[in-house]
């Protein structure tokens, strides 16, 4: 559900960075984006919030006016909705598992007649990155305001949503290419590290949020197989690293 409202006190992309850190405090909330021009906020809910416990978030200089609030389409193929919470958790990450699926069966085939457990991972963190990449970029825009909803330096740096897509794609082929390895692993924990720390705060404060880590196509929810999925990554590349 997508809602919109006037918003006033916002002078400068300072206060559009305060209002939209002060939002992100509340639960059910899983994509805000504001136009600083026309003084708007939309809102996409995963379960309607009252106006004034909104404006309770924000300091005093910031006021919402209801006045154009308006609730959109919600047809099953409106792209407001995040996900269905009807459906249960495996439900919800059938596409996630599969594509987990297909990355390790690729990863095994392109190594099984002279095996090796280094090149299995590489080849692994390569296809990983590369798939990754490519659904992050059929929305770049939509990726980038569902990835600052918990990535704190895309929080705090919103060009870093904007390129991150462009990294995956180069550490895809770094990996693929047996460039630069070590290069890649350190990169590879550097970044996936900082987004491990938001999944993790996301996770506890039970938020629910739109998972970017296959952009806004596929509308995953934030939970436990995020973070396994940036573990497993980790614990790759440590190992890559150390062997």
């Amino acid at each position: 559900m997508k809602y919109t409202y006037k918003i006033t006190g916002m002078t400068c992309n300072n206060c559009k960075a305060s209002v939209e850190k002060y939002l992100n405090t509340i639960k059910h909330l899983s994509s805000i984006s504001i136009n600083l021009e026309k003084g708007e906020l939309d809102l996409i809910m995963d379960k309607h919030i009252a106006t004034d416990i909104l404006q309770k978030a924000l300091p005093e200089k910031y006021k919402l006016s209801e006045y154009s609030e308006r609730k959109i389409s919600t047809s099953i193929n409106s792209q407001d909705i995040p996900f269905d919470f009807d459906k249960s958790k495996i439900q919800q990450l059938k596409p996630l598992l599969l594509i987990f699926f297909y990355i390790t069966s690729t990863a095994i085939l392109l190594n099984y007649k002279e095996w090796s457990w280094n090149e299995f991972m590489m080849d692994f963190m390569g296809v990983f990155y590369i798939i990754f990449s490519f659904f992050k970029l059929l929305d770049l825009k939509g990726f980038t305001e569902s990835f600052k909803m918990y990535d704190p330096l895309a929080k705090r740096i919103p060009l870093y949503g904007w390129i991150y897509p462009f990294i995956e794609t180069v550490l895809g082929l770094m990996f693929l290419l047996r460039f630069e390895i070590n290069l890649a692993l350190i990169i590879t924990l550097i970044i996936l590290s900082i987004t491990t720390v938001g999944v993790i705060k996301t996770l506890l404060n039970k938020k629910s949020i739109r998972c970017a880590c296959l952009g806004t196509v596929l509308k995953l929810p934030m939970t436990e197989a995020t973070f396994i999925e940036n573990t497993i990554m980790i614990v790759m590349a440590i190992m890559l690293l150390a062997f």
